[in-house]
């Protein structure tokens, strides 16, 4: 195995905040404040996945954190009206497409992106058409890379779960197809980022074992960590196991 020296950037995925918020109503804790501090904290872009029924970030959320933040913005979700209307009116730099059905817990399974090549291809030509980056969130299969970049994005995001929960009984078998996912998304000439699961203990393998790793959207691990660290302490951690 081999990799390329890449900085990978940290995006924040604050789900987890606006969760908090909403089980008891009101504005406490602010999304948008903690939005702003994990930027001055040092996390290089903000990833929200904003759901049907605005379980945790809401639509609103992201219209108002958008003009707040000076690092990249990384709206998640299934293109269904919605959305598209949402992310084509915030302009945010990335728009990542997930297959998630709307009783969902949290994402658990990436695009077919064979069966739905037709359909993957409109919404990125009409994301590239309002200057949107575009990712498509992919299982660690080459086939379904080679359907995303068919489908014309621009960078795939793999998902990281079964990386996450085969690392400790067997972290080179864990990453083997994640690895060849990556290099035949860069011989597709696609970014690559991931998410999902990634924490502390296997983020820096992770990073250091893929042949390219543009960025990573970590939430529910870094949240549950800052309650012990601190924000500003864990958002530290986070970098540098990416260094």
């Amino acid at each position: 195995m081999y990799s390329i020296t890449i900085m990978t950037k940290l995006s924040v995925n604050i789900n987890k905040i606006a969760t908090l918020r909403n089980s008891r109503g009101g504005h406490t804790p602010d999304v948008l404040k903690a939005a702003v501090d994990c930027v001055r904290f040092g996390g290089q872009g903000i990833t929200v996945h904003p759901r049907p029924d605005e379980r945790h970030i809401r639509y609103s959320d992201v219209y108002q954190i958008k003009p707040r933040i000076d690092v990249e913005l990384n709206v998640e979700g299934n293109p269904i009206d919605k959305f598209m209307e949402l992310v084509c009116k915030v302009h945010p730099a990335q728009v990542t497409l997930v297959p998630d059905s709307r009783d969902a817990l949290t994402s658990n399974q990436g695009w077919d992106t064979v069966t739905h090549a037709a359909f993957l291809k409109d919404i990125c030509n009409r994301l590239r058409s309002e200057g949107i980056r575009s990712s498509i969130f992919v299982n660690p299969d080459v086939r379904m890379v080679q359907g995303a970049a068919e489908a014309g994005c621009d960078r795939i995001e793999l998902y990281t779960y079964d990386y996450a929960h085969g690392y400790v009984s067997g972290r080179e078998k864990a990453i083997s197809p994640y690895y060849d996912a990556c290099r035949e998304a860069v011989k597709c000439g696609l970014g690559v980022n991931a998410g999902h699961d990634l924490n502390l203990d296997n983020l820096a393998y992770f990073k250091h074992t893929m042949p390219r790793l543009d960025e990573v959207s970590i939430g529910h691990a870094l949240i549950c960590d800052a309650l012990y660290l601190g924000l500003e302490k864990t958002i530290a951690a986070y970098l540098a196991a990416l260094q």
